[in-house]
Parts: structure tokens; sequence; C-alpha cells
């Protein structure tokens, strides 16, 4: 359709169905650069869906989503069939540009299930991106930047290898530090935190439990790392603990963010009613874009902190549409996590870079990346 040209064209092409004839879910293992240890689960590969949708011009966008049994009970298998045996024989045939009225059918038809959504909804509106000329961004909101300062993970077993790999991260560009919490005795992820503090005097840093702690650990954490000045500690307590977090958030000083307890915007009311600082938003945990960047607009109003985050790992196809997400909203002070980074190989033929310490958000329309299909074969689970 894009073969056309003059804004008369692109009109024609604005005004005519882009009727979908196929719907693909394909189950891939993505090879991690090294395995990723946390309190619920050790990530050797990830095991994402990927859905790819096709028009009847030939025109193809896609859609990625983490399987993530310990945060949104979305399995690999799970999503496959969610999207395979369900959501899209209910789209074959209809018309993509109708995203905005399809969206309330599928999510009466399939309750839950974010990221299947979620992938579901990114692969349509990048089809409609592709075939309109717009970015994704463009489809759902208006830009309020157009480049974030991404974060890096930190989980080695030791205080001078995590202290090593900061160094080497903050040389490559990257200048804002999560630590993994929850998977080590207390005593010694405290010292982790001022070896890295000492190391990176003036580096954004924060810390995530991913449910690991009990409540009498969470206070010790966050009372004595105190002086190492972290900007938050994300996710300390069980997902559903939200009176531990009344407690925790009452009688500390370093804000307390949510994470695996964020599915919803009552969560997000919840959480802030509860003393949350801040709240990580994902794709897969409200079910797309759409209803994340609205998400963000809540965080607004209620005061609340935001970081943005893929789930680990995705390729660039999740971190795109994370990176879209994050220059939607209307703030991101808590920092934003591109998780294709930590993949030994992407899927697409040019991943989203690093440069000047920021990644920019792609130019190009849909989503702004190209998928490489002969990549997506060789990672298929079949």
């Amino acid at each position: 359709m894009l073969e056309k040209t003059g804004r008369s064209a692109l009109l024609a092409d604005d005004q005519a169905p882009l009727t979908i004839r196929r719907v693909d879910a394909i189950p891939v293992a993505l090879p991690l650069k090294s395995v990723m240890k946390m309190s619920a689960e050790t990530v050797t590969a990830a095991q994402n869906l990927l859905v790819r949708v096709e028009a009847s011009d030939g025109t193809v966008g896609w859609g990625e989503a983490a399987s993530a049994p310990a945060m949104t009970g979305d399995t690999q298998g799970g999503l496959v069939a969610a999207v395979r045996d369900l959501l899209a024989p209910m789209l074959v045939g209809k018309d993509a540009r109708e995203w905005r009225s399809l969206r309330p059918v599928l999510h009466r038809a399939l309750l839950g299930n974010g990221g299947a959504h979620s992938a579901l909804e990114t692969a349509i509106l990048d089809l409609v991106g592709r075939a309109t000329g717009k970015r994704l961004i463009d489809l759902v909101a208006r830009p309020r930047r157009n480049a974030v300062k991404p974060m890096w993970l930190l989980g080695n077993k030791t205080a001078e290898d995590d202290v090593a790999e900061a160094h080497a991260k903050q040389a490559a560009g990257f200048d804002f530090f999560k630590l993994k919490i929850g998977v080590k005795p207390l005593a010694k992820e405290i010292a982790i935190a001022y070896a890295v503090r000492e190391a990176l005097p003036d580096t954004p840093l924060c810390a995530d439990a991913n449910c690991g702690l009990t409540l009498a650990a969470a206070r010790a954490y966050a009372e004595k790392t105190c002086k190492a000045g972290l900007m938050f500690v994300e996710q300390p307590l069980a997902y559903d603990d939200v009176e531990g977090l009344r407690k925790l958030a009452r009688g500390t000083k370093v804000p307390i963010g949510v994470d695996e307890g964020i599915h919803s915007f009552a969560d997000i009311v919840t959480s802030a009613k509860a003393g949350a600082g801040g709240v990580s938003l994902k794709l897969i945990k409200l079910g797309g874009i759409t209803a994340a960047v609205e998400a963000g607009k809540l965080c607004q109003r209620l005061g609340l902190s935001v970081n943005i985050a893929a789930k680990i790992a995705e390729s660039s196809i999740s971190s795109a549409a994370a990176l879209h997400l994050a220059c939607a909203v209307p703030k991101v002070d808590w920092g934003v996590s591109l998780t294709h980074f930590y993949l030994a190989e992407d899927i697409v033929r040019r991943p989203l870079a690093l440069k000047d310490g920021m990644v920019a958000l792609p130019e190009g329309p849909g989503l702004g990346v190209e998928v490489d299909e002969a990549a997506v074969e060789r990672f298929r689970v079949h």
C-alpha cells in the first residue's frame, strides 16, 4: 500500500480497509548472554510468544510477550493457545484499522491473559502503522519525549563482579543501575549495595526483590542501605501483601515500588493508598499499550513515580513497544528497562541501540524495527 505516492494516495490508504487474513502465534526460545537468577525463577533462555498478523495486501505486524508464570501466570503454552485457539479466529476477516473497537471485544472473550492481549494489540498497531506510515506512538498517544535513558540490572554472585559489570556498562553508556536482591543472604546484599554505591557515587541506583523478602528483611534492607541512597526498593514483599506494604512504606525513608502487584488500574490505586512511592508498568501485566498509557496518566494524577519495563528478556520487538510506551506516558522518573540488551541474539535486523546514554524512539512506521523472519524460524520452539 505504501508503494503509492503523494498525499492523496496516503489518504486513500487511510480510508481503505486493512483486512486481517492471518494471525500466527509463534513460540520462541531466545538465548540470554548470561543466566538471570531472581527470587522465583532462574532464566537461561527467554520463552516468549511472537504474534505475526498479516493483512490481505501482505503488510505484516509483529508483537511479543514473555512467559511470566511468577508475575502474570502466563506460560508459553498458555500464551500460544490463547492467541491461536481463541483470539486469532476472532480477528481473521476484520479490519485492523478498527482496533479500538476490536480491543474490548477481545478482552470480553478472554479474561486476564495480559501477555496474549498485549502481544496481539502490539502486532495490530504495528500492522496499522506500517500500512499508514505512522509510528505506533502516534496511533495511541501524544509523544512526550523522543528518547529514554535505560537502566541495567546487576545480579552477580559477588560485589566485585557487580562493580566490575557496572563499570563496564557505564563505559558502554548505561548510567542507571538496578540491584537484584532477595536471592542472597541479607547481609551480603546490603554490602553489595554499598560496594556499588562507592564505585558509582553519582549514578542512580535502585533495588528489586521480586517478592523475595519478608517484612522484617525488607525493613532491615531499607534501613541498613539508607546511606547508599537508593532511589527506590521494588516489590520487596509478596505481590498481594497490601498490609505489609502499608507497614513498610510507613516505617521506611526509601520509597517502595510495586511491580508484581500491578495488574490493573485498581491495583495502582490500592498501592498508592498503601503508601507506595511508585509502580512499574509492564505491557504484559496491563494487557497492552492502550491500557498502559492510561495507567501512566493515572500514576501522574496519584503522584506516583513510574518505571517502564519489559520482562527479562524480550527482543527488540517488545523493547520497541516499551520504548513507545515510555515516550508516551507523562513521566518515567524511575527509569526504563529495555531487556533486549540481555539477549545473546536478537530477532530484528537492527536491534535498538544505546547512543550517548540514550535509546531513541525509532522513526520508522509501526514499531520501527524490522523483524528477521529467518531468525524467528531459527529460535522457534517446535
